[in-house]
């Protein structure tokens, strides 16, 4: 029977030790700030946001909650994301998913300042992810590798499948299995035999968005499968991508839905907001940030001034 992982109880544990450090910063007059930002009334969407928000607070930060009207032109939303972009007090931008039909979501991410985009989707952040220079990493993957450390699982040399090929999830966990020395399969809706695949890996990430896609039949016997999917069952259940009864029995550890993943994910995000604030007082990670240096580059390089001739007299 598999070990249930219990991301909650991980979150919890982080999620505490970020109120301490939250609690240092604003002894040295620094509250570090989370602007979410909300279009229309997408029920899940509410929840999720008001979970993070809720979040932010318990920790000590100050959340900014930016709620918009579902009519929203998109040069309207461009000018409350560079506002927030201007504004001091906050720290880390994140845009909730979907947005309406008539957004591009997109350009709207581009436009996140990358010193500001603690969900970790701005082409500079995945881009640097890419090559193994990461500053800020998508919460939902860091959340699964920070689980994956919690059981002590040894990546190196592993199979990993994951079915899902988005950028918040499917792509940044690939960059990161293969840093750790994994042979990484990526499967999508166009993925001929799925279950082959599936049966070969000792890492499953289930990230399709298909209730109980992944069967106990598909599932290797003692593999580690984590379920990244959200879904309301016919019944009005919460349910996973992966079907839990079925591969439970199988699998060496899984996650469930929901107390899996999403509680890490949230705890991620409380992570980079809190990484974010600390950079704009140099107690980042980095010495050195990446994002400066890259702007410095785009600067024209400074002429130097030729010294006058003096005229002999």
């Amino acid at each position: 029977m598999a070990v249930v992982i219990d991301g909650k109880s991980l979150a919890d544990r982080i999620r505490a030790e970020i109120a301490g450090e939250v609690q240092k910063l604003k002894s040295r007059g620094l509250t570090p700030g989370l602007a979410v930002v909300r279009v229309g009334e997408d029920e899940a969407s509410k929840i999720y946001v008001r979970n993070k928000v809720n979040a932010c607070e318990k920790a000590g930060m100050k959340s900014f909650h930016v709620h918009l009207p579902a009519k929203i032109s998109q040069e309207e939303l461009v000018r409350q994301i560079q506002n927030l972009n201007r504004d001091p007090k906050i720290h880390g931008i994140l845009v909730q998913l979907p947005l309406p039909s008539h957004i591009k979501p997109d350009e709207i991410v581009e436009l996140i300042d990358p010193k500001k985009d603690v969900d970790g989707l701005h082409p500079f952040n995945l881009g640097r992810l890419s090559v193994g220079k990461p500053v800020f990493i998508p919460c939902t993957p860091a959340g699964i590798m920070r689980l994956l450390k919690e059981i002590g699982y040894d990546c190196d040399g592993k199979e990993a499948v994951i079915v899902g090929r988005s950028n918040i999830v499917g792509k940044p966990m690939a960059y990161l299995l293969l840093a750790q020395n994994a042979t990484v399969t990526m499967c999508h809706s166009h993925t001929k035999d799925l279950l082959i695949k599936l049966k070969m890996a000792d890492i499953i990430v289930a990230a399709a968005g298909t209730p109980n896609l992944v069967e106990g039949a598909w599932v290797k016997k003692g593999a580690v499968v984590i379920d990244v999917g959200i879904n309301r069952s016919s019944d009005g259940r919460i349910v996973g991508d992966v079907d839990f009864d079925e591969v439970a029995p199988v699998a060496g550890y899984l996650t469930p839905v929901p107390g899996g993943v999403g509680p890490m994910t949230i705890a991620m995000l409380l992570r980079n907001t809190l990484e974010a604030a600390k950079r704009t007082q140099g107690q980042g990670k980095a010495k050195s940030s990446p994002i400066k240096k890259a702007a410095k580059k785009k600067q024209a390089p400074k002429t130097k001034k030729k010294p006058s001739k003096k005229k002999k007299k």
